[in-house]
Protein backbone atom coordinates (compact mmCIF):
# COMPACT_ATOMS: atom_id res chain seq x y z
CA UNK A 1 0.00 0.00 0.00
CA UNK A 2 1.49 3.60 -0.29
CA UNK A 3 2.24 5.59 2.35
CA UNK A 4 0.96 8.91 2.81
CA UNK A 5 4.11 10.50 3.64
CA UNK A 6 6.07 9.86 0.73
CA UNK A 7 4.12 8.03 -1.86
CA UNK A 8 1.44 10.69 -1.86
CA UNK A 9 0.81 14.22 -2.60
CA UNK A 10 -1.97 16.84 -1.82
CA UNK A 11 -2.47 19.93 -3.96
CA UNK A 12 -5.12 22.84 -3.87
CA UNK A 13 -6.80 23.09 -7.79
CA UNK A 14 -9.53 25.36 -8.84
CA UNK A 15 -12.59 23.44 -8.28
CA UNK A 16 -16.35 24.46 -8.93
CA UNK A 17 -17.17 24.80 -5.21
CA UNK A 18 -14.85 26.86 -2.52
CA UNK A 19 -15.21 24.47 -0.28
CA UNK A 20 -14.26 21.30 -2.16
CA UNK A 21 -10.15 20.41 -2.46
CA UNK A 22 -8.82 17.98 -4.93
CA UNK A 23 -6.04 15.94 -3.61
CA UNK A 24 -3.67 13.92 -6.19
CA UNK A 25 -3.02 10.67 -4.26
CA UNK A 26 0.22 8.59 -5.79
CA UNK A 27 -0.77 4.78 -5.63
CA UNK A 28 1.19 1.90 -7.00
CA UNK A 29 -0.97 1.85 -10.24
CA UNK A 30 -0.63 5.79 -10.96
CA UNK A 31 -2.37 9.40 -9.43
CA UNK A 32 -6.28 9.33 -8.47
CA UNK A 33 -7.75 12.80 -7.97
CA UNK A 34 -9.82 12.91 -4.75
CA UNK A 35 -12.06 16.26 -4.00
CA UNK A 36 -13.04 16.51 -0.73
CA UNK A 37 -16.34 18.36 0.50
CA UNK A 38 -17.06 19.24 3.91
CA UNK A 39 -15.57 18.08 7.50
CA UNK A 40 -13.37 15.28 7.83
CA UNK A 41 -13.68 14.80 11.45
CA UNK A 42 -17.50 13.12 10.29
CA UNK A 43 -17.83 9.65 8.60
CA UNK A 44 -16.62 9.26 4.67
CA UNK A 45 -18.75 8.43 1.83
CA UNK A 46 -16.60 7.45 -1.36
CA UNK A 47 -17.99 8.28 -4.27
CA UNK A 48 -16.80 6.90 -7.80
CA UNK A 49 -18.93 8.03 -11.72
CA UNK A 50 -19.65 5.69 -14.37
CA UNK A 51 -17.73 5.90 -17.83
CA UNK A 52 -16.28 8.83 -18.81
CA UNK A 53 -17.72 10.98 -16.36
CA UNK A 54 -16.62 12.53 -12.48
CA UNK A 55 -18.20 13.74 -9.83
CA UNK A 56 -19.53 17.17 -11.36
CA UNK A 57 -21.13 15.69 -14.07
CA UNK A 58 -22.50 12.11 -12.41
CA UNK A 59 -23.48 13.52 -8.88
CA UNK A 60 -24.34 17.20 -9.48
CA UNK A 61 -27.71 16.72 -9.59
CA UNK A 62 -27.81 14.43 -6.43
CA UNK A 63 -25.58 16.87 -4.62
CA UNK A 64 -27.99 20.30 -5.71
CA UNK A 65 -30.95 18.69 -4.51
CA UNK A 66 -31.18 20.46 -1.49
CA UNK A 67 -32.93 17.84 0.53
CA UNK A 68 -30.54 15.06 -0.18
CA UNK A 69 -27.54 17.73 0.40
CA UNK A 70 -28.30 18.40 3.55
CA UNK A 71 -28.70 14.51 4.16
CA UNK A 72 -25.46 13.58 2.24
CA UNK A 73 -23.40 16.84 3.43
CA UNK A 74 -24.68 17.03 7.58
CA UNK A 75 -23.50 12.90 8.32
CA UNK A 76 -20.67 13.10 5.71
CA UNK A 77 -17.31 14.39 3.97
CA UNK A 78 -17.72 13.55 1.06
CA UNK A 79 -14.86 12.10 -1.26
CA UNK A 80 -15.10 12.12 -4.53
CA UNK A 81 -12.54 9.62 -6.31
CA UNK A 82 -12.78 10.06 -10.36
CA UNK A 83 -11.45 7.23 -12.49
CA UNK A 84 -7.90 8.05 -14.12
CA UNK A 85 -7.50 10.80 -16.19
CA UNK A 86 -11.31 11.86 -15.17
CA UNK A 87 -10.86 14.87 -13.24
CA UNK A 88 -11.31 17.61 -14.93
CA UNK A 89 -7.74 19.66 -16.99
CA UNK A 90 -6.31 15.90 -16.87
CA UNK A 91 -3.36 15.15 -18.95
CA UNK A 92 -4.00 12.62 -21.74
CA UNK A 93 -2.42 8.72 -20.20
CA UNK A 94 0.64 8.05 -22.65
CA UNK A 95 -0.44 5.03 -25.27
CA UNK A 96 2.59 3.05 -24.10
CA UNK A 97 0.88 2.64 -20.46
CA UNK A 98 -0.73 -0.21 -20.08
CA UNK A 99 -5.14 -0.29 -18.75
CA UNK A 100 -5.34 -1.11 -15.52
CA UNK A 101 -7.65 -4.16 -14.65
CA UNK A 102 -10.83 -3.83 -12.17
CA UNK A 103 -8.87 -5.46 -9.61
CA UNK A 104 -6.11 -2.61 -9.64
CA UNK A 105 -8.61 0.14 -9.82
CA UNK A 106 -10.25 -0.98 -6.53
CA UNK A 107 -6.65 -1.52 -4.92
CA UNK A 108 -6.61 2.22 -5.37
CA UNK A 109 -9.57 3.11 -3.77
CA UNK A 110 -7.54 1.53 -0.56
CA UNK A 111 -4.87 3.30 -1.24
CA UNK A 112 -6.56 6.60 -1.08
CA UNK A 113 -8.32 5.71 2.18
CA UNK A 114 -5.14 4.77 3.36
CA UNK A 115 -3.22 8.26 2.34
CA UNK A 116 -6.69 10.24 3.92
CA UNK A 117 -6.45 7.73 7.49
CA UNK A 118 -9.97 6.48 6.85
CA UNK A 119 -11.56 3.76 8.34
CA UNK A 120 -14.83 1.70 7.27
CA UNK A 121 -16.12 4.37 4.70
CA UNK A 122 -19.91 4.19 2.92
CA UNK A 123 -19.70 3.71 -0.55
CA UNK A 124 -21.73 5.26 -3.77
CA UNK A 125 -21.41 4.39 -7.63
CA UNK A 126 -23.06 4.72 -10.88
CA UNK A 127 -22.77 1.70 -13.08
CA UNK A 128 -18.95 1.73 -14.15
CA UNK A 129 -18.09 2.75 -10.71
CA UNK A 130 -20.78 1.10 -8.85
CA UNK A 131 -19.17 -2.13 -10.10
CA UNK A 132 -15.33 -1.19 -8.72
CA UNK A 133 -17.21 -0.10 -5.11
CA UNK A 134 -18.37 -3.12 -5.54
CA UNK A 135 -15.24 -5.13 -6.00
CA UNK A 136 -13.56 -2.93 -3.53
CA UNK A 137 -16.03 -3.84 -0.80
CA UNK A 138 -15.65 -8.12 -1.43
CA UNK A 139 -11.72 -7.71 -1.34
CA UNK A 140 -11.50 -4.95 1.64
CA UNK A 141 -14.84 -6.27 3.44
CA UNK A 142 -13.71 -4.65 6.59
CA UNK A 143 -13.26 -1.39 5.11
CA UNK A 144 -17.11 -0.53 3.74
CA UNK A 145 -19.73 0.51 6.00
CA UNK A 146 -22.30 0.30 3.19
CA UNK A 147 -22.66 0.37 -0.55
CA UNK A 148 -25.19 3.03 -2.26
CA UNK A 149 -25.59 1.69 -5.98
CA UNK A 150 -27.25 3.40 -9.24
CA UNK A 151 -27.68 0.97 -11.95
CA UNK A 152 -24.85 -1.46 -11.03
CA UNK A 153 -23.16 -3.78 -12.77
CA UNK A 154 -22.11 -7.19 -11.21
CA UNK A 155 -21.78 -9.78 -14.24
CA UNK A 156 -19.28 -9.71 -17.01
CA UNK A 157 -20.33 -8.21 -20.44
CA UNK A 158 -23.08 -9.55 -22.13
CA UNK A 159 -22.56 -10.19 -25.78
CA UNK A 160 -24.58 -6.92 -26.68
CA UNK A 161 -22.91 -4.93 -23.99
CA UNK A 162 -19.35 -6.27 -25.03
CA UNK A 163 -20.31 -5.26 -29.05
CA UNK A 164 -21.07 -2.02 -28.35
CA UNK A 165 -17.94 -1.16 -25.78
CA UNK A 166 -16.10 -2.41 -28.91
CA UNK A 167 -17.76 -0.43 -31.26
CA UNK A 168 -17.63 2.56 -28.60
CA UNK A 169 -13.46 1.34 -28.02
CA UNK A 170 -12.75 1.53 -31.86
CA UNK A 171 -14.67 5.10 -32.42
CA UNK A 172 -12.56 6.23 -29.21
CA UNK A 173 -9.14 4.75 -30.80
CA UNK A 174 -9.75 6.12 -34.02
CA UNK A 175 -11.82 9.21 -33.90
CA UNK A 176 -11.93 10.29 -30.45
CA UNK A 177 -14.98 11.67 -28.48
CA UNK A 178 -17.26 11.80 -32.18
CA UNK A 179 -21.03 12.28 -32.21
CA UNK A 180 -21.43 8.60 -32.34
CA UNK A 181 -19.17 7.92 -29.48
CA UNK A 182 -21.44 10.54 -27.20
CA UNK A 183 -24.47 9.25 -28.39
CA UNK A 184 -23.91 6.01 -27.49
CA UNK A 185 -22.64 7.24 -23.71
CA UNK A 186 -25.78 9.54 -23.69
CA UNK A 187 -28.05 6.29 -24.59
CA UNK A 188 -26.12 4.76 -21.60
CA UNK A 189 -26.61 7.50 -18.88
CA UNK A 190 -30.46 8.64 -19.92
CA UNK A 191 -33.67 7.76 -20.55
CA UNK A 192 -35.34 8.57 -24.25
CA UNK A 193 -37.48 10.87 -22.24
CA UNK A 194 -34.63 13.30 -21.41
CA UNK A 195 -32.92 12.45 -24.78
CA UNK A 196 -35.38 14.11 -26.99
CA UNK A 197 -36.27 13.36 -30.34
CA UNK A 198 -37.18 14.80 -33.59
CA UNK A 199 -40.09 16.70 -31.76
CA UNK A 200 -38.75 17.05 -28.21
CA UNK A 201 -35.67 18.88 -28.08
CA UNK A 202 -32.96 17.52 -25.41
CA UNK A 203 -33.31 18.42 -21.86
CA UNK A 204 -31.05 20.78 -20.08
CA UNK A 205 -29.14 17.73 -18.26
CA UNK A 206 -28.40 15.98 -21.46
CA UNK A 207 -27.05 19.02 -23.34
CA UNK A 208 -24.86 19.84 -20.28
CA UNK A 209 -23.42 16.43 -20.35
CA UNK A 210 -22.90 16.37 -24.15
CA UNK A 211 -21.01 19.72 -23.52
CA UNK A 212 -18.80 18.10 -20.56
CA UNK A 213 -18.13 15.14 -23.00
CA UNK A 214 -16.19 17.17 -25.27
CA UNK A 215 -13.96 18.23 -22.45
CA UNK A 216 -13.19 14.45 -21.89
CA UNK A 217 -9.34 13.07 -22.79
CA UNK A 218 -10.22 10.66 -25.34
CA UNK A 219 -7.43 8.28 -24.11
CA UNK A 220 -8.89 8.03 -20.33
CA UNK A 221 -11.98 7.03 -21.40
CA UNK A 222 -10.59 4.67 -23.79
CA UNK A 223 -8.48 2.98 -20.87
CA UNK A 224 -11.34 2.98 -18.53
CA UNK A 225 -13.98 1.41 -21.07
CA UNK A 226 -11.63 -1.21 -21.59
CA UNK A 227 -10.93 -2.06 -18.44
CA UNK A 228 -14.60 -2.03 -17.45
CA UNK A 229 -15.17 -4.76 -21.21
CA UNK A 230 -12.35 -7.02 -19.48
CA UNK A 231 -14.31 -7.33 -15.99
CA UNK A 232 -15.38 -10.42 -14.27
CA UNK A 233 -18.32 -11.85 -13.13
CA UNK A 234 -18.96 -11.13 -9.15
CA UNK A 235 -22.01 -13.32 -8.85
CA UNK A 236 -21.04 -15.93 -6.91
CA UNK A 237 -18.65 -13.47 -4.71
CA UNK A 238 -21.68 -11.26 -3.77
CA UNK A 239 -22.53 -13.28 -1.05
CA UNK A 240 -18.95 -12.50 0.91
CA UNK A 241 -20.70 -8.81 1.18
CA UNK A 242 -20.67 -8.02 5.03
CA UNK A 243 -22.40 -4.65 4.31
CA UNK A 244 -26.00 -3.31 3.65
CA UNK A 245 -26.64 -2.63 0.24
CA UNK A 246 -29.12 -0.36 -1.21
CA UNK A 247 -29.72 -0.49 -5.26
CA UNK A 248 -31.11 2.31 -7.09
CA UNK A 249 -31.87 1.26 -11.04
CA UNK A 250 -33.74 3.37 -13.85
CA UNK A 251 -36.59 1.04 -15.07
CA UNK A 252 -35.37 2.01 -18.49
CA UNK A 253 -31.50 1.31 -18.06
CA UNK A 254 -30.11 -1.30 -20.44
CA UNK A 255 -28.60 -2.40 -17.07
CA UNK A 256 -32.03 -2.93 -15.24
CA UNK A 257 -31.35 -6.65 -15.78
CA UNK A 258 -28.27 -6.87 -14.08
CA UNK A 259 -29.53 -4.62 -10.88
CA UNK A 260 -32.20 -7.01 -10.13
CA UNK A 261 -29.94 -10.10 -11.00
CA UNK A 262 -27.49 -8.30 -8.20
CA UNK A 263 -30.02 -7.88 -5.74
CA UNK A 264 -30.80 -11.78 -6.13
CA UNK A 265 -27.16 -12.69 -5.41
CA UNK A 266 -26.84 -10.51 -2.24
CA UNK A 267 -28.40 -11.87 1.07
CA UNK A 268 -32.00 -9.79 1.04
CA UNK A 269 -31.87 -9.30 5.01
CA UNK A 270 -28.87 -6.87 3.71
CA UNK A 271 -30.08 -5.42 0.41
CA UNK A 272 -32.69 -3.66 -1.01
CA UNK A 273 -33.78 -2.58 -4.68
CA UNK A 274 -35.90 0.54 -5.54
CA UNK A 275 -37.29 0.70 -9.34
CA UNK A 276 -37.21 4.78 -10.52
CA UNK A 277 -39.66 4.43 -13.23
CA UNK A 278 -39.19 6.64 -16.65
CA UNK A 279 -35.60 6.91 -15.81
CA UNK A 280 -32.01 5.70 -17.66
CA UNK A 281 -29.36 4.74 -15.69
CA UNK A 282 -28.29 8.21 -14.24
CA UNK A 283 -30.96 8.38 -11.51
CA UNK A 284 -28.33 10.58 -9.70
CA UNK A 285 -28.87 13.39 -12.52
CA UNK A 286 -32.22 12.16 -14.44
CA UNK A 287 -34.44 11.89 -11.01
CA UNK A 288 -32.22 12.63 -7.91
CA UNK A 289 -35.12 13.55 -5.72
CA UNK A 290 -36.14 10.32 -6.26
CA UNK A 291 -33.20 8.59 -4.06
CA UNK A 292 -34.11 10.95 -1.12
CA UNK A 293 -36.31 8.95 1.09
CA UNK A 294 -34.85 5.53 0.36
CA UNK A 295 -31.67 6.85 1.57
CA UNK A 296 -33.29 8.67 4.41
CA UNK A 297 -34.62 5.07 5.49
CA UNK A 298 -31.41 3.21 4.39
CA UNK A 299 -29.15 5.61 6.38
CA UNK A 300 -31.81 5.63 9.59
CA UNK A 301 -29.94 1.79 10.23
CA UNK A 302 -26.66 3.96 10.95
CA UNK A 303 -28.34 6.15 13.08
CA UNK A 304 -27.89 9.17 10.79
CA UNK A 305 -30.39 11.44 10.10
CA UNK A 306 -31.61 14.60 8.05
CA UNK A 307 -30.88 17.56 10.16
CA UNK A 308 -33.73 19.75 8.25
CA UNK A 309 -36.74 17.15 10.02
CA UNK A 310 -38.44 18.73 12.51
CA UNK A 311 -40.94 17.09 14.86
CA UNK A 312 -42.44 17.01 17.59
CA UNK A 313 -40.68 14.70 20.36
CA UNK A 314 -43.68 13.44 21.12
CA UNK A 315 -44.69 12.77 16.72
CA UNK A 316 -44.43 8.64 16.12
CA UNK A 317 -41.60 10.03 13.14
CA UNK A 318 -39.11 11.08 15.94
CA UNK A 319 -36.19 9.16 15.67
CA UNK A 320 -35.99 8.04 19.18
CA UNK A 321 -39.51 6.71 19.09
CA UNK A 322 -38.56 4.50 15.96
CA UNK A 323 -38.18 0.57 17.14
CA UNK A 324 -35.22 -0.15 17.09
CA UNK A 325 -35.87 -3.45 15.57
CA UNK A 326 -36.82 -1.50 12.25
CA UNK A 327 -33.92 -0.42 11.72
CA UNK A 328 -32.17 -3.55 11.92
CA UNK A 329 -29.91 -5.05 8.91
CA UNK A 330 -33.03 -8.18 8.99
CA UNK A 331 -35.43 -5.61 8.10
CA UNK A 332 -33.69 -3.21 5.81
CA UNK A 333 -34.80 -5.60 2.99
CA UNK A 334 -38.31 -5.88 3.81
CA UNK A 335 -38.55 -2.21 4.83
CA UNK A 336 -37.02 -1.40 1.43
CA UNK A 337 -38.80 -4.12 -0.78
CA UNK A 338 -38.35 -3.27 -4.52
CA UNK A 339 -40.52 -0.20 -4.97
CA UNK A 340 -40.99 1.62 -7.67
CA UNK A 341 -40.99 5.75 -8.11
CA UNK A 342 -43.50 7.57 -10.56
CA UNK A 343 -42.72 11.20 -11.78
CA UNK A 344 -45.01 14.21 -10.39
CA UNK A 345 -48.10 14.74 -13.15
Amino acid sequence: MADSSSDSVSIDMETPSPTGKENLVKTSHGLVSVTVYGDQDKPALVTYPDLALNYMSCFQGLFFCPEACSLLLHNFCIYHISPPGHELGAVAISPDERVLSVDELADQIAEVLNYFGLGAVMCMGVTAGAYILTLFAIKYRQRVRGLILVSPLCKEPSWTEWFCNKVMSNLLYFYGMCGVAKELLLKRYFSKEVRGSALVPESDIVQECRRLLDERQTANVWHFLEAINRRQDLSERLRKLQCRSLIFVGENSPFHSEAVHMTSKIDRRYSALVEVQACGSMVTEEQPHAMLIPMEYFLMGYGLYRPTLSVSPRSPLSPCCISPELLSPESMGLKLKPIKTRLST
